[in-house]
């Protein structure tokens, strides 16, 4: 597979490049990587870079999303915060992939056995930790349920759900573009177990 360029980049719709990600994605539970020449890939981004998306996920060490969507140098921006949460510096950097260099989808991309997610569930207050847990409150007090492995995962989702609605909230070149069809906005959920990702 080649390296995306400015001309592919151009041809790829929000619909195709959700669908990429979704064969990635089946590609790496299989175990059957696409066949890349990183080093090639490599020379030809040296002087550009046109991703086709831009995923927002954890800093879980378990979910590295250039793998688990089986992609190349150049075809994603990776954005990673704990609890895959919306903040300042992440929209300016979703609103960079997307108006400035070109991606076609955002995807928020949460898992399974989030510690952050626990962590948030189980109240838990440390350092600078605790500014980054409020912003999951929210999906914990929208589940409101005994905190059990169940719920954790529902409040996970749910943290998912209310990122992408945040995404549209809080940065109107986003939300314009979506509604303009240039970009398609999702959430999903990588299953830590299986390596499936499940698109919301």
């Amino acid at each position: 597979m080649n390296a995306q360029t400015q001309e592919s980049q151009a041809q790829i719709t929000p619909q195709t490049a959700h669908q990429m990600l979704v064969e990635g994605n089946e590609r790496f539970v299989a175990n059957k990587k696409a066949s890349r020449n990183l080093n090639q890939q490599i020379l030809d981004t040296s002087e550009g870079q046109y991703p086709f998306a831009a995923v927002l996920s954890c800093i879980d060490s378990r979910v590295p999303a250039e793998i688990v969507f089986d992609q190349g140098i150049g075809d994603i921006f990776s954005a990673r915060v704990a609890g895959n949460i919306i903040n300042e510096d992440i929209l300016g950097s979703l609103e960079y992939s997307c108006k400035v260099a070109g991606s076609k989808l955002i995807v928020v991309l949460g898992h399974t056995k989030c510690g952050a997610v626990t962590a948030a569930c189980k109240q838990v207050e440390l350092g600078n930790i605790t500014a980054l847990l409020n912003k999951i409150q929210p999906a914990v007090e929208k589940v409101n349920k005994e905190v059990t492995p169940a719920s954790i995962e529902e409040t996970a989702t749910v943290n998912v759900g209310l990122s992408v609605e945040n995404i549209r909230k809080e940065s109107p070149i986003l939300e314009e573009m979506e509604t303009n069809g240039d970009i398609k906005i999702v959430g999903a959920i990588y299953d830590v177990s299986t390596g499936n990702v499940h698109f919301i």
